[in-house]
């Protein structure tokens, strides 16, 4: 009688499972430097590598192939799915901020087919016409 009920609550769980009604629990996974608007607004071009530090922290990129450009990239997932993402690039000459580059979407898309370019422009299609 015990290992009946063992079995069939064993059958239950793998017949749920397989349906998805029972899935396991994911993770809020929250990756690099999480930079408010207060903070960036503290940063302006002409500061030093140290000052820039001070208020942001150290950078979550550090390219030696390209010395002069910090990243700062945060990522934050909930549930397996990617539900914000900030992108942030300065770039120095010598150790003097010149450009602020604040490369953050507007918002994440849903659907492969409806991301934008790097460029910032949509490809063309019925709702952009191709402009010659």
């Amino acid at each position: 009688m015990r290992i009946s009920v063992i079995f069939l609550s064993l059958c239950i769980s793998l017949l749920l499972a397989s349906c998805g009604l029972l899935t396991p629990h994911k993770l809020e996974i929250r990756q690099g430097n999480y930079i408010t608007g207060e903070m960036l607004a503290r940063v302006k071009v002409g500061m030093t590598q140290q000052q820039v530090k001070t208020f942001l922290g150290t950078p979550l990129l550090n390219d030696p192939l390209h010395a002069n450009r910090w990243d700062y990239i945060y990522r934050f997932s909930q549930e397996g799915k990617l539900v914000e993402e900030k992108k942030l690039s300065l770039y120095f000459e010598g150790d003097s901020l010149k450009l602020i580059d604040d490369a953050t979407p507007e918002k994440i898309p849903a659907k492969i087919d409806e991301a934008v370019p790097a460029s910032g422009v949509a490809p063309a299609g019925k709702d952009n016409p191709k402009v010659n």
